[in-house]
């Protein structure tokens, strides 16, 4: 989807150091940044600044012209999608190398589009090496800027000669966004999802497990809701994973959760609820974010040992599994979806929406203390010969909703009689999508005495 800002677009061969010019030009670490060409494969959007004109950024896989690698096709329309929507392309280059093959081949390409284009080249970290940078004037597509991604220098004035025709942007408004991390583990349909709710390939969708390596955004207009797509990384274990490429990957993925309103978990249908399903939902329940479990690939699932089950049926055997194996999350919504069959993702959507409001929904504090008292009127609870009292309750923020109740000795409150309060909440009130939290205060200091 056309994004409403102006695009600038990154391009150039594997291994030049596009991610690390990405985060130098966004002030902070998107892109996972590794020594192994192709780390990048997936488009990646950032919305960023440069002397008061905002536009949005895009680093693409490293192209190159013949290549054995089964995704690097995907790469290059990964990238020539990338172009089309650009309005200033920066063609990055390696000084260390000089000009090659790969850097030829791919100016040629440029030549033919009607945007501007500026070469860059990285590595410029000293005198000599700024020197060397004329040779790419050889490219024959305009001004070369040397510059050094890592330590910065140069960077500047490509950044003035980028916005210099760009148009003035508004102020942007996160606040009118609905933020929504795609989150499970690898290989269940979380890039297929993203492309099936935008209906255009904006992600790499392969069978290869671990084929998103960051956190991508994609932006969909829904209900006239703006919706922020994060897609993720496959979450696997991190003790499997320490000290490589897929460790980045799950730190990219949590922190995607982290800035996001509302996590959709994918599951495969048709594989069952697996324990690294469980794993990324607790990772979602941990963040204490709005929560939806999408059931994928069910056009997939069959019932079992050729039982004539009808969908109907199997929906409400799988949704009982779900909360049966994972109590913690049960007031998670679920969803049954089809990304290859776009089926179920306008449903999905509305389940967000759904869940969004649970998220932020606030309680008066009058009606709160009435099902307080009559919830521990009708099961008081004692503890070794004290009875807990509870003197006050009300709800002391949204998103999620937090509750703190002012008892006569918080040491008395067990773990079960807080899920019973949280329960008799939630029957009371439309909490269906989001967690609950609540906070217990002593009310004065003498009563624990």
């Amino acid at each position: 989807m056309r994004s409403s800002l102006p695009v600038v677009v990154i391009v150039g061969r594997p291994n030049v150091g596009k991610s690390t010019f990405f985060n130098r030009l966004l002030r902070r670490r998107v892109a996972v940044v590794e020594d192994t060409p192709g780390v990048t494969r997936d488009r990646l959007y950032a919305e960023t600044d440069w002397t008061g004109k905002r536009f949005t950024l895009v680093d693409t896989g490293g192209i190159v012209f013949q290549e054995t690698d089964p995704l690097s096709e995907q790469i290059r329309v990964q990238a020539n999608v990338a172009l089309e929507e650009a309005d200033v392309v920066v063609f990055l280059v390696d000084v260390e190398h000089g000009v090659m093959a790969d850097d030829i081949d791919l100016a040629n390409q440029l030549r033919g589009i009607k945007r501007p284009v500026l070469i860059a080249v990285n590595k410029c970290d000293n005198q000599q090496r700024e020197e060397q940078a004329n040779e790419f004037y050889e490219l024959g597509l305009g001004t070369v800027f040397a510059i050094s991604s890592l330590h910065g220098s140069g960077v500047a004035d490509l950044l003035d000669e980028i916005v210099r025709d760009l148009p003035d942007t508004p102020e942007k408004n996160e606040e009118e966004e609905v933020r929504l991390a795609i989150i499970g583990r690898p290989n269940v349909g979380k890039s297929s999802m993203v492309n099936a709710f935008t209906g255009e390939t904006r992600t790499i969708v392969s069978n290869i497990p671990g084929t998103t390596r960051d956190a991508v955004d994609t932006v969909l207009q829904y209900q006239n809701e703006q919706f922020r797509l994060i897609d993720t990384a496959g979450i696997r274990r991190r003790g499997k994973i320490q000290g490589t490429i897929e460790y980045y990957m799950v730190d990219r993925a949590t922190r995607a959760i982290e800035r996001a309103d509302c996590a959709m978990v994918i599951i495969d249908g048709s594989e069952g609820l697996t324990d690294g399903d469980k794993r990324v939902a607790k990772i979602a329940h941990d963040a204490g974010k709005a929560c939806v479990l999408a059931v994928n690939k069910w056009d997939l699932k069959e019932p079992p040992d050729g039982q004539p089950r009808t969908k109907s049926l199997l929906k409400k055997d799988f949704t009982r599994i779900i909360r049966n194996e994972l109590p913690e999350i049960a007031y998670a919504a679920i969803c049954y979806t089809s990304a290859i069959e776009s089926a179920g993702l306008e449903p999905a959507l509305d389940t967000v929406l759904m869940a969004l409001e649970s998220y932020n929904f606030r309680i008066a504090t009058g009606p709160l203390n009435r099902l307080i008292q009559d919830a521990t009127y009708e099961r008081p609870y004692s503890t070794k010969g004290k009875a807990l009292k509870i003197y006050y309750a009300t709800q002391v923020s949204t998103r999620p909703p937090t509750f703190a109740l002012f008892v006569n000795n918080k040491d008395l409150v067990h773990f079960s009689y807080e899920r019973y309060l949280m329960n008799k909440i939630r029957a009371a009130y439309p909490m269906e999508g989001t967690p609950i939290r609540m906070v217990i205060k002593s009310s004065h200091k003498h009563d624990e005495d």
